[in-house]
Formats: C-alpha cells, structure tokens, sequence
C-alpha cells in the first residue's frame, strides 16, 4: 500500500502540477486567453493568422524548452506553456478552416483522431495516461503532444457548435460547463474513472472557455457583450499571474 511519504516523492518527481480546483481555473483563463490573444495579435495588431502563428510557435517552443530542462514542476514555466500552446491550438484550427478552406466538421474529425492516435502511442509506450506520472520526458512529450491536440479540437469542435450549428455564444457555455458537471459526477459517483474523467473535461473545458471568451468579447450584434478582446485578454492575463503567484508560494511551502 502506498504511504503518505511515497506519495509526497511521486509528486516531487511529477513534471506537471495537481489536479486540484486552482488547476482547473487557470486551465480555463489559459483557454480564453488562447481564444482572445490570438484575434487581439491577428486582427487588433493587424498581424494576420500566418504571422502570429509563427510567432507563437517559436514562443512555445522557447516556453517548452524551459519546462523540459526544468525536470520538476515549476508553476510560472509550467503555465506560460500552457498558454502558448492555447494560442498555439486555436491558431492550427484557425489556418486550417480561415486559409485553407478546411471545414470545421472534417477538422474535429482530423484533430478527434491525431489525440486518439496519441493516445494510444502513449498507452503502448508507457501503459499508463496518469497525469500524476510524468516524471520521464517520454511521458512529457506525449502530454505535451496530447494537451496541444485537446485546444484544436476543442476550438473546432466548439466553433462548430456555438456558430455553425447556430447555438449562440451562452447555451454553448451552459451546454459545455453542463457536460463537464456531468462528467465530474460519473467520476464522484465511480462510473467513470480517473483518468477518462479528467482528458474529457480538460478538452471540454477548451470550448467552454472560447464560449465565454467569445461572449465577453465580439460586438452584441454577433451575440456577444462587445468587452473588447485586449481588456479581456489583460484580465484573464492577470488571473493567470495571481494564480502562478498562489501555487508557487504553495510549492516553496512543500519543498
């Protein structure tokens, strides 16, 4: 049986953070900035989808490089890459349906089976899909490969949803936040386990966040509260901050 003692080393060793409530509030900050930040660079700064494509791709792969060295979890790396690669996710799915003419339902269906696929190179490799055992870069990389696929299809399979089927901005965030309720029941309740639980609702709670971004940001005339994009982005920026500030606080009190 395992010991609160062998517990605390496998969380020592574990690259990533706990899934823990704080965990899943900076998750959905992370997700609506990905969504703003992205039209805030390509649109507000007139930047276009190519340019800041290229330029968050670098800035990932910069983050990245950090968090691989880093060999532990260090809360401030640690959420910079998640935030890069939020912007990152909804960039691919934005090229692939803006400049290539791809529809939103063929990329959902493109982007459902490369995590599936990740998934089961990562299941044969390692025989496990916990994210309290990322302590092997292994691992890492296909959390990594497997966290960037969740924000594409989770932007395509959102915008299918709350524009295309014509659901609107607010019922697309009820029906999001809604299935993900359901889903931390089925797990409360031990019809569902752990690991399922948490890889469906971290790719439900990408919609869910573009949802509430989209409503706070676009004009009221496409449904939305016309908050602007960079007022929102700068919030949602500063809750990440005060987040990264609690939980590195919370690591020096461990460590």
């Amino acid at each position: 049986m395992e010991t609160a003692a062998d517990t605390r080393f496998t969380n020592a060793l574990n690259r990533v953070p706990e899934v823990t409530l704080v965990f899943w509030i900076l998750k959905i900050l992370a997700t609506t900035v990905g969504e703003t930040a992205a039209d805030v660079l390509s649109t507000t700064f007139n930047l276009g989808t190519v340019v800041t494509s290229y330029v968050m791709a670098v800035l990932l792969l910069i983050s990245l490089a950090f968090q691989l060295r880093a060999k532990r979890y260090v809360p401030k790396i640690y959420w910079i890459v998640v935030v890069f690669i939020s912007v990152v996710g909804t960039l691919i799915s934005d090229n692939l349906v803006d400049n290539l003419g791809v529809s939103l339902t063929t990329t959902s269906l493109i982007f459902l089976v490369a995590l599936v696929a990740v998934f089961v190179f990562w299941y044969l490799s390692e025989r496990t899909l916990s994210v309290h055992t990322i302590n092997t870069l292994g691992r890492e990389l296909f959390y990594w490969a497997a966290i960037l696929f969740t924000f594409s299809l989770g932007t395509s399979a959102g915008d299918l949803l709350s524009e295309r089927l014509g659901l609107g901005y607010p019922l697309s965030a009820v029906m999001f936040a809604g299935a993900i309720a359901l889903i931390y029941l089925l797990y409360r309740v031990k019809v569902m386990n752990e690991v399922l639980a948490f890889w469906l609702a971290y790719i439900l709670t990408r919609p869910l966040g573009a949802s509430v971004g989209d409503m706070l940001t676009q004009e009221k005339s496409a449904g939305g509260l016309g908050l602007g994009t960079i007022p929102i982005s700068v919030v949602c920026l500063l809750g990440i901050v005060v987040g990264i500030v609690y939980l590195s606080r919370q690591e020096k009190t461990r460590g």
